[in-house]
């Protein structure tokens, strides 16, 4: 099976600030760091550390050229990915305070320039029993998730940030992966009341032909299909960061799925794979490798 991550590439530019900014005011930053980012990156990055054949598509400007050899470090193939001039590469404003805290700008830039083109002739190149991989920082993604359907791929979304509009997208996924917010947000009610098991249940009487995975952080996750429900517990460590635990702990439990795994076992190599993670800094950089997760394990 190859794997397309079809997603979004940043530059994540982070300033640690004594508390955050506020209207009319100017304050020194103590310190600037640039990392890689995106959700798209991130998530292509764990799935080939997670041993699977990954390409990823998108498109960067010219001072983003960086991200692509990143992903290349990482094993990932980056052919699909279009190199656009006079357009930004995607990037975040990240104000961090002292708390560990953080709010955040998103300028789309490149990743908001997907033509409908580019996603044909990308997907031209895959077939049936191949998957792709989508999150919701790129444009067009329910025409790519639709034209991946009639090619008979397995589609993976992760609705994040989740947004009304890209409600028709899961209507089309095989896979659904997503955090308690993003639940509510989707199923249109207050869930607080609602244990874990709860949140699923309502979730598959819409999606009655998904399996679903609801991240719950440090209380865990819950998959649940047609057929079986349970909750996983989450692996207990000391967290120095958690920017890439979510975009881990998708790309590792997709890598056991499409790897032949029960979903029991990809839910636990998912779950110790972002243990690791967290307790790394920064996003990319801080995603393990197979061997160091079965290792683990």
């Amino acid at each position: 099976m190859r794997v397309l991550s079809f997603g979004s590439l940043n530059i994540d530019y982070v300033y640690d600030v004594p508390h955050f900014i506020t209207r009319g005011e100017t304050m020194a930053a103590l310190a600037l760091n640039t990392y890689s980012g995106g959700k798209g990156l991130n998530q292509s990055v764990a799935l080939s550390k997670a041993g699977l054949e990954v390409f990823h598509a998108g498109a960067v400007g010219e001072e983003g050229l960086f991200l692509i050899s990143e992903l290349e470090s990482a094993g990932v193939n980056t052919k699909y990915i279009a190199r656009l001039k006079d357009i930004r590469t995607g990037h975040t404003i990240i104000q961090r305070n002292t708390d560990g805290d953080n709010c955040i700008i998103l300028f789309g830039g490149a990743n908001r320039q997907i033509t409908k083109e580019q996603i044909d002739s990308t997907l031209a190149d895959f077939s049936k029993g191949d998957a792709l991989v989508i999150q919701n920082e790129i444009n067009d993604i329910e025409y790519m998730a639709s034209r991946a359907q009639e090619l008979g791929m397995i589609v993976a979304f992760n609705p994040s940030p989740m947004e009304e509009k890209i409600i028709p997208v899961f209507k089309y996924a095989d896979y659904i992966l997503l955090n308690e917010v993003e639940a509510g947000q989707f199923l249109r009610q207050d869930i607080t009341a609602l244990s874990p098991e709860d949140i699923a249940k309502s979730l598959l009487n819409k999606l009655p032909d998904s399996k679903i995975v609801l991240t719950l952080g440090t209380n865990g996750s819950v998959y649940a299909d047609k057929n079986i429900m349970f909750r996983q517990s989450a692996v207990k460590v000391n967290a120095v960061d958690t920017t890439a635990a979510g975009d881990t702990f998708t790309g590792f439990f997709l890598s056991g799925i499409f790897g032949g795994k029960t979903p029991e076992w990809s839910m636990k190599f998912a779950s110790h794979a972002s243990a690791i993670a967290v307790t790394r800094p920064g996003a990319a950089p801080s995603v393990p490798t197979r061997e160091e997760v079965l290792a683990k394990m």
